[in-house]
């Protein structure tokens, strides 16, 4: 199994923030932006206000896991920050997947065999 590649430093989280395009459903926000790069890297955001360490540890393993399920289906080349929502934590997983790719048609990040 491959390991997802992380985005670590503030400065490009900040970049992606201020410079990238978002969608937002009830369990995520999604911050995308072109990174020039022929691989995907993700980055999760998870505030403290959702709960203890291990409240926002799960958030972050789910979130890492929708994303690394649908990287067959995204497009390449794209930096990828999610920002877990309350219903993240303890939502259904199958409304979570639904969420993340609602907001991956509404930024165009899937494959166009996906989209249809």
């Amino acid at each position: 199994m491959k390991k997802t590649v992380t985005i670590k430093e503030n400065r490009t989280f900040r970049r992606i923030y201020s410079k990238g395009r978002s969608a937002v459903t009830p369990f995520l926000v999604l911050y995308c932006r072109p990174n020039r790069l022929d691989h995907n890297r993700l980055g999760v955001t998870v505030s403290t206000k959702l709960g203890g360490a291990v409240v926002r540890n799960r958030a972050r393993r789910r979130l890492r896991e929708v994303f690394r399920l649908a990287g067959p289906d995204l497009r390449r080349g794209y930096d990828v920050i999610l920002v877990a929502r309350n219903r993240a934590v303890n939502g259904p997983y199958e409304k979570l997947t639904g969420a993340f790719y609602r907001a991956c048609r509404e930024l165009d990040l899937l494959e166009r065999r996906k989209r249809e």
